[in-house]
């Protein structure tokens, strides 16, 4: 049986990705102006980043119009279980609650009460299941 090799994005590459997977295809001019709100880009900088990506088969290009239309090729899913995995492993020690100490803790992105209900609800959940 194949195993499909994973291919890591870079920082840059994800916030592409972010985009492809809210809008599910875009071209590049679209990437560029949803980047443009919140950081500095240049036109051909999001050109090259996504032609490089395309080569990595992080996404799929349709060239078969004038303007090229990219999609992520990459399950979104797929890569955040993946990238936690890697961060757990090689911040935390290899320790999910280590990571969820940190995440919940006095940091910049507390957790809303709605969030903290889904939590407790997914504590539970995983007690019963035992």
């Amino acid at each position: 049986m194949a195993t499909t090799k994973y291919i890591k994005p870079t920082e840059s590459e994800l916030e592409i990705l972010q985009i492809l997977w809210t809008k599910n295809f875009a071209t590049v001019r679209d990437v560029h102006e949803e980047l443009t709100k919140t950081k500095e880009a240049g036109y051909t900088t999001t050109l090259k980043l996504m032609q490089i990506m395309h080569e990595k088969g992080l996404v799929k290009r349709d060239d078969s119009m004038r303007t090229h239309v990219y999609q992520p090729a990459v399950n979104k899913e797929r890569t955040q279980k993946h990238m936690l995995n890697k961060m757990i492993d090689t911040l935390f020690g290899g320790s999910p609650t280590q990571l969820v100490i940190q995440a919940l803790g006095d940091g910049e992105h507390r957790a809303t009460d709605e969030e903290l209900e889904k939590i407790q609800q997914m504590l539970d959940n995983l007690k019963n299941n035992k």
